[in-house]
């Protein structure tokens, strides 16, 4: 088994919504590479991660488990490479 690197496009429920506490969240709870924030419209911000897991995990658990954070949408995954 291997590494996988994989972008997840991240939609915050509001622009209310605190961004900064997901963020950490992110970093807290995952092998987080990179983290970007993307104006959308209206104040509203899409977080763009890049996490690296054993591709044992399986996207679809990972996903799950973005969406299980307070404050998240939807979650969106994007490039897949492996390591």
């Amino acid at each position: 088994m291997g590494l996988v690197a994989v972008t997840f496009k991240i939609m915050p429920e509001g622009p209310e919504t605190d961004i900064n506490k997901i963020k950490s969240e992110l970093q807290a709870n995952a092998n987080v590479k990179e983290i970007k924030e993307i104006p959308i419209a209206f104040g509203i911000k899409l977080i763009e991660v890049l996490l690296v897991f054993e591709d044992k995990e399986g996207i679809g658990s990972i996903e799950q488990k973005l969406r299980s954070i307070e404050g998240v949408a939807s979650v969106e995954s994007g490039d897949v490479t492996l390591l």
